[in-house]
């Protein structure tokens, strides 16, 4: 069993175990580990579902949900984006969900040192990666998804090129332990970096949502200085004092998600305190089992959606690790510049 994470205060190791279960509680016998169970499923929100069940000891459950992913990976290289009950209901790939995975897998070989797992999953990584690469556009970006006819459309988005830049130097890193090298992947960091730091012009405006503020941070993008002054930038449209983040800048709604995603950028910048913070305020979308609501439109006083995601008590568990640094994993959030030691370092 890891250490669970604690942040005092906020959150104790007791509470962060209940929502690690009530998270274990959605994932079905084969592995599936869906929004919530008989919901839809989606890679990345699997991988980061997945994450929490590792910072939270339940290692072998992980490893299922993983598992489960990798053995339906499509002849691209990719998955479709949703599944329910195990259908596939929407068939389409789109690149941030190829490229989780890699965050997924080295984030599990860091906490646990299954150099076995990371054997089994490391040619579905390939082939995740290598897929997104080929939907990089001349401006550096990424491609968000496939079109019906296999080519790559030529919309990228900023959350999820930041989300991609993390993930290729997770795979870097990976290959690095293997002595396995794969260059292309560098270029297309270097490449990537470059558009998320100087070309804003590269990626569709959706500025109105909160992700798009701060993921650059999040995704390793923008650190130091550079990383606060964006944080400070656009504070005071998002945060809502006591309450979270707004999912999108003019709507009364905050959404425990990215919340906690908020809370791990600003420790990723040096400022804990503040994302200590914003996890205390989003707590009172704390369900007594241990999960978490979506969101919560407060010019209503109303939870909404009706619904408490796994990937929502997810992110909870990774923000309180992040801040509290229980797990070897907390360095791929905190530094994601650097994704972390070689597998096995930490024994």
């Amino acid at each position: 069993m890891s250490d669970l994470p604690e942040v005092p205060g906020v959150l104790g190791a007791g509470q962060v175990a209940a929502t690690v279960a009530a998270i274990a509680a959605e994932q079905s016998a084969d592995g599936m580990l869906p929004w919530w169970r008989g919901g839809q499923l989606d890679a990345w929100d699997s991988v980061e579902a997945a994450m929490a069940l590792t910072v939270g000891g339940e290692h072998d459950r992980a490893a299922a949900a993983l598992d489960w992913l990798c053995a339906r990976q499509g002849p691209t290289g990719g998955f479709p984006a949703q599944w329910r009950e195990s259908a596939v209901t929407a068939p389409g790939v789109e690149s941030n969900h190829a490229g989780y995975l890699a965050v997924g897998v080295r984030h599990h070989g860091l906490v646990t040192g299954d150099e076995q797992a990371q054997e089994r999953w490391w040619p579905h990584v390939r082939r995740a990666l290598d897929l997104v690469t080929t939907m990089q556009l001349p401006t550096g970006g990424i491609g968000w998804a496939l079109r019906p006819d296999g080519t790559v459309d030529d919309s990228a988005l900023l959350t999820g090129n930041a989300s991609l830049l993390q993930a290729l130097r997770c795979g870097i890193a990976i290959a690095g332990d293997r002595d396995e090298p794969q260059p292309h992947w560098d270029l297309a960091v270097a490449d990537l970096q470059t558009a998320l730091t100087d070309a804003p012009d590269a990626f569709a405006d959706r500025s109105r949502f909160s992700m798009d503020w701060y993921y650059p941070v999040l995704g390793g993008a923008l650190t130091g200085p550079a990383a606060r002054d964006r944080l400070a930038a656009s504070w005071d449209a998002f945060v809502v004092p006591g309450l979270g983040v707004r999912c999108v800048a003019d709507r009364p709604w905050v959404t425990g998600a990215e919340t906690c995603e908020l809370a791990i950028a600003l420790a990723a910048a040096g400022q804990r305190d503040a994302g200590i913070e914003q996890l205390a305020a989003m707590q009172h979308l704390r369900h007594e089992d241990g999960g978490y609501w979506t969101g919560y439109v407060f010019a209503d006083d109303a939870v909404w959606p009706v619904e408490r995601t796994t990937w929502t008590a997810a992110a909870v568990v990774l923000a309180a690790d992040a801040l509290s640094g229980a797990t070897p994993g907390a360095r791929l959030f905190t530094d994601p510049a650097r994704p972390g030691q070689v597998v096995g370092e930490h024994r």
